[in-house]
């Protein structure tokens, strides 16, 4: 529901029009944040599908490959490069399923978690640098947005892996 300080609650049409623009206009901020958020990765360490697939083993732990080729939006011997490639880095390993020998999954290691916290802290370095910027009321609101944005990235985490 829209509440404008002239009007209040905004329901029907005008709402749904309201909400599509806001939508709109926040879909674009969030395009200028992620952009922003991969520059500000550290420099050759790791691919952006790289990072990211880490972060996902880390975050939801073992997957199959062919999840993580779907989740990421690259081929399946893309993956398989890829994986292979952060083996041999240290960063990742291959497992067996417990239950059947014959499923292969892949996890992240104690050297990916490292790095993925390095990472993590790095860019989070820089990132204040940017929120201290802001005016105070714009930083309180951004903090006060954060459950809503995690809730929004956490109904979105599946969107479009299974195309």
């Amino acid at each position: 529901m829209i509440t404008t300080p002239a009007t209040g609650p905004v329901t029907g049409p005008v709402a749904s029009a309201a909400a599509g623009a806001e939508g709109e206009e926040l879909a674009a901020a969030l395009e200028q944040l992620v952009s922003m958020w991969r520059r500000l990765a550290v420099p050759g360490e790791l691919s952006s599908t790289a990072a990211f697939t880490l972060a996902r083993l880390s975050r939801d732990g073992p997957c199959r490959l062919t999840e993580l080729a779907a989740h990421e939006k690259v081929s399946q011997p893309g993956m398989t490069q890829l994986v292979s490639r952060l083996e041999g880095q240290g960063l990742a390993e291959r497992c067996s399923e417990p239950g059947d020998a014959r499923v292969v999954k892949v996890a992240v290691t104690a050297a990916g978690e490292e790095l993925i916290a390095r990472r993590r802290a790095a860019r989070a370095a820089r990132f204040a640098e940017f929120f201290a910027m802001l005016p105070v009321p714009h930083q309180a609101a951004l903090t006060s947005a954060l459950p809503a944005l995690q809730l929004l990235a956490e109904a979105g985490a599946g969107a479009g892996s299974s195309q």
